[in-house]
């Protein structure tokens, strides 16, 4: 939820915006989430020394963000309907 408000902020998005997107990607990025954060630290804690955790976290949170990129600057659809009739 925050990282799709903060983005609708700096887009100067309205609140209607921000529930379109929420109600459309949510979702998405939870599972994303679940899907990339379990298996990284079950790995992390189990496998990868402490001296290199925090390296192996962070280039994890790399992908992660760049999914994240992707996910929130997708077009929603109520969004392309209203381009198509200014068209």
């Amino acid at each position: 939820l925050m990282f799709f408000g903060c983005l609708n902020v700096t887009e100067g998005k309205s609140l209607e915006d921000y529930k379109n997107k929420i109600k459309a990607d949510l979702k998405t990025a939870v599972m994303g989430s679940w899907a990339v954060w379990v298996p990284a630290h079950t790995i992390n804690f189990a496998f990868v020394p402490p001296s290199q955790r925090l390296l192996y976290i962070n280039s994890i949170q790399i992908g992660y963000n760049v999914f994240l990129s992707f996910l929130g600057n997708k077009k929603v659809e109520s969004d392309e309907k209203e381009e198509k009739k200014e068209l």
